[in-house]
């Protein structure tokens, strides 16, 4: 923290706290902290007055235990993402291929190869800024593309583990999301058509070209669309489950090739 803004600390908690900032005192810790001099702290709580969401300000999202790189105008990854995770991560093992798809930051495949170590892991997203960030968050290899296309051909049947946070905020309701997602980040990784699931079902029917036998597809969705999305990875010749954690707000579902 540098001197001027230990001294001002009370002020950027005022002014947060007045920009309608509900955790002004953590967000003016963090900025603080992460600032360089007394110009880049105030330039920061500039651009968070003006609603820039708060990880884009910092240039970075705490997510798993890791520190995400996130630049702005890349989604952020989102806490309840966690349980995507450690749903991945019981079902993989050391050595196994994993692949995020609509990777975003990376996020997902970062906090997978932190936990795990060894495994070989790809990632894929159409947003060019977002797989600038991915290829610093992750180890593996990041592929700019439209879901599956980018991917080599040597991972078809090999996928132990594809997780893939598609968008799936219907289009209408965008609209009523905060507006530091609707504003600041990408409609690209947001929209999911008009019922939300469009890309969800693009994933879900090229799986089985990709997923090794006995391998696993697990989607972030919403409760209410999960019993949707289940059907159409059964449609798809998975065999779906769906896991809710109630008090992360988090649904995912499940599919597995048959062996």
């Amino acid at each position: 923290m540098t001197t001027l803004s230990a001294r001002n600390t009370l002020s950027t908690v005022a002014r947060l706290r007045a920009a309608g900032c509900v955790f002004a005192e953590d967000e003016a810790r963090l900025i603080l902290e992460t600032a360089t001099g007394p110009d880049h702290a105030e330039a920061m709580v500039l651009r968070r007055i003006d609603g820039e969401p708060l990880e884009h300000v910092l240039g970075w999202a705490e997510f798993h235990g890791l520190r995400i790189s996130v630049d702005r105008g890349v989604f952020v990854p989102r806490r309840r993402t966690e349980f995507l995770v450690s749903r991945a991560i019981a079902l993989a093992k050391t050595g196994a291929v994993v692949l995020d798809l609509c990777c975003g930051s990376g996020a997902v495949a970062a906090a997978i190869e932190a936990e795990l170590g060894e495994v070989e892991s790809h990632a894929a997203d159409i947003d060019p800024a977002a797989v600038r960030c991915a290829r610093r968050n992750m180890l593996g290899e990041v592929h700019e593309g439209d879901l599956y296309q980018p991917l080599p051909a040597d991972l078809r049947e090999r996928i132990d583990v594809l997780v893939a946070n598609a968008p799936y905020v219907p289009t209408d309701a965008i609209g009523l999301l905060p507006a530091e997602a609707r504003l600041h980040e990408p409609w690209v990784a947001l929209d999911g058509g008009p019922d939300g699931l469009d890309v969800q079902r693009r994933v879900a029917a090229q799986a089985l070209a990709w997923l090794a036998p006995g391998g696993h597809l697990l989607v972030e969705t919403s409760s209410r669309q999960a019993p949707h999305t289940a059907a159409t990875f059964a449609r798809h010749g998975l065999v779906p489950e769906i896991a809710e954690d109630e008090d992360a707000g988090a649904t995912v579902v499940i599919g597995q090739r048959p062996a």
